[in-house]
This record gives structure tokens, C-alpha cells and sequence, in this order.
């Protein structure tokens, strides 16, 4: 992995109690070496993994301001990590649920891109047994369940400040409000939609279909493609190109996918993320509710499973094997 850090710092938040947050500060930034690279990498790995949302700063944010001067060389790394520590402590006392950490600051080029990483990571403890079999506690930084992470492409927002998506971050796992307390921090909002792209692309795949009056398998066929190629773009962390996207696909009437999704207002983006969620409805129907979770792929419809609309009501014409034993030994039982 080609990770080069510049600068990394750590500081700590601790709850002492309901109303209060303890701040821990260093004094000196981390030696970019041994533990310290690894422990980085395995963070740059986890959270380009994951799935994020995207952002940029608003014209108020006190962070950016703050980072531009570190850039400029007005003011040092460190001191920078430590006064946004501080104002990290500040928002994160307006919520109940604040329960502290290990807040992380960490400068490293990966592949040719300047990043600024911010995160507030659990200090866990767990117990470990060593050689002679004894038994004690040790502390760890629970870096593969980390929600509270945002990222500044710096290469972006310094060559490109109009764009949004230069920032991202994850909406975590523990509800909205964790994202509200760290988007006020970072003094940003949500830029680029990426499941609204999705749906968009969705919605461009179906018209232009519609318009080459393709029969119900040549689109399926079409929404098999579109599937195909974004979802290699999805493994291999590429974002989708409209432009690539018509290359894999027919062109159906006097214009190529890529015309007619520019010519019809549906306001996509010449590349954006895949949205794996979004993406599978391309290919498969799938719904859950009122006990009931029904998954089946998209060609099926029509022949063996029906859906009438007035009565909306779903038939399925063969059932799976082992889904027809169960039924088969639940009602020969009598229940």
C-alpha cells in the first residue's frame, strides 16, 4: 500500500461525567514509523471500504479556515489538531450520548492524493493471555467498527474548491444525530447525493429502453449491462462513467446512453459513486415488511412469479425446493 504519512496526531476526549468532557492533548505529533503506519493503513483500508457520504465545507466553517492556515504555513499541524480538538469537545458536549475517545488527525498522501483524515475512535479493553499463560488487560483502538471518520481530499478542495464532493464522511451506525454533531465540527454539508445519482441512472436506464422499443428481454438484457459494468466499477472502488457506461451498452435510436442521459434532464454527473443497495434493482426485486421478505431476480416477472395491481396480490409459480419441504412438512403435520 502506497501510504506516506506527513503529520498524525492523537489527543483524548473522556466522559467523566453527564456533563462533562475531559480534554487530553499531545504535545508532539507520532513518528510516522512501525506501529503508527500500520495502524493507519489498516484505518485508510476500513474506511475506503465503507460506504460514505458526501460533503463540502460551508463558507462559515471555522475548520476550514483553520486548515487553510495550517496550509499556508501560518499555523503548525499540531496546534491545528489541538484548537479543532477543542472545538470537537465543545459541540460534542451538546449531546447526551457524547461518550469521548480517541480523536485522530493524520496528513498522508495515498496514490499521488493529499488527505486529511479526522476520526474519534473507541479505546477498548480486552484481555490477553501471554507465554507463561497469565492473564491481563490490554487496551485497543476498535478501528474496523469506527463510525465517527471524515476525510478531505485536499488535492480537491485546493484544485477544485466548487466542487461536492471533496469531503466525505460516514452517517454511522448509531443514527443521525452522529453525523450532526461531526458535520457541525467540520462546518460542512452534504454535497453530492450519491443514492440520488443512483436512482437517477436507474430512472435514465428504464427510459432509454423505453424509448429504443425494446421487448421485455432485449431490456433485460440492457439492465443486465448497466448492472454488469457498474458493479466491476463498484469491486474495483472506481466511481461510474457515463461515458464508459454507453461504450457497454446499444445505442437505441439517434443518440448513445451518455446523449440522451445529458439531453433529458436528469442532472448526472460525468463520473459518480455506485450505490451497491440501489444498484441490485436493476437486476432483482426485493422488498420486507409485516413479517414477509420476498427476493427474486427481475426476469422472473411475468412468468413464474405474477403481481396484480388491483388486488395487489403476488403469485409464484414454483416454489424452491427447500422452501416447499418446509411447507410440505408444516401442513402435513397439521399446524
Amino acid at each position: 500500500m502506497s501510504l506516506d504519512i506527513d503529520q498524525l496526531a492523537l489527543h483524548q476526549l473522556i466522559k467523566r461525567d453527564e456533563q462533562n468532557l475531559e480534554l487530553v492533548l499531545r504535545d508532539t505529533l507520532l513518528e510516522p514509523a512501525g506501529v503508527v503506519v500500520d495502524m493507519m493503513a489498516e484505518l485508510h483500508r476500513v474506511y475506503s471500504a465503507k460506504s460514505k457520504a458526501y460533503g463540502l465545507f460551508s463558507p462559515e466553517s471555522e475548520l476550514a479556515v483553520a486548515l487553510q492556515n495550517c496550509r499556508k504555513g501560518e499555523d503548525d499541524f499540531l496546534a491545528f489538531s489541538r484548537a479543532a480538538t477543542g472545538r470537537l469537545r465543545d459541540e460534542l458536549g451538546k449531546y447526551p450520548f457524547a461518550d469521548g475517545g480517541i480523536v485522530l488527525f493524520c496528513q498522508y498522501r495515498y496514490l499521488a492524493v493529499e488527505y486529511l483524515l479526522v476520526a474519534v475512535l473507541n479505546n477498548l479493553s480486552s484481555m490477553r493471555v501471554n507465554e507463561q499463560l497469565d492473564l491481563s488487560t490490554t487496551h485497543y483502538l476498535d478501528i474496523n467498527h469506527a463510525d465517527i471518520v471524515a476525510r478531505i481530499d485536499l488535492t480537491e478542495w485546493e484544485t477544485n474548491p466548487e466542487s461536492k464532493r471533496y469531503l466525505t464522511f460516514l452517517k454511522g451506525r448509531v443514527g443521525r444525530k452522529v453525523s450532526d454533531f461531526f458535520m457541525d465540527f467540520l462546518g460542512a454539508s452534504e454535497g453530492l447525493d450519491t443514492k440520488a445519482q443512483n436512482r437517477g441512472l436507474l430512472q435514465a436506464v428504464e427510459d432509454y429502453a423505453a424509448q429504443g422499443e425494446l421487448d421485455k428481454s432485449e431490456r433485460q438484457n440492457v439492465r443486465q449491462q448497466v448492472y454488469t459494468y457498474c458493479n466491476e466499477q463498484l469491486q474495483s472502488g472506481e466511481e461510474i462513467a457515463l461515458s464508459a457506461l454507453a461504450g457497454e451498452i446499444p445505442v437505441l435510436g439517434e443518440q448513445n446512453f451518455q446523449s440522451f442521459a445529458e439531453t433529458q434532464g436528469y442532472e448526472l454527473e460525468e463520473t459518480f459513486p455506485a450505490d451497491r443497495s440501489t444498484l441490485k434493482q436493476l437486476t432483482k426485486f426485493a422488498g420486507s415488511g409485516g413479517g414477509l421478505t420476498i427476493n427474486f431476480d427481475a426476469m422472473l416477472l411475468g412468468e413464474r412469479v405474477f403481481w396484480d395491481p388491483a388486488t395487489d396480490t403476488l403469485t409464484i409459480k414454483g416454489t424452491p425446493p427447500n422452501l416447499r419441504d418446509q411447507l410440505q412438512r408444516r401442513t402435513s403435520g397439521g399446524n
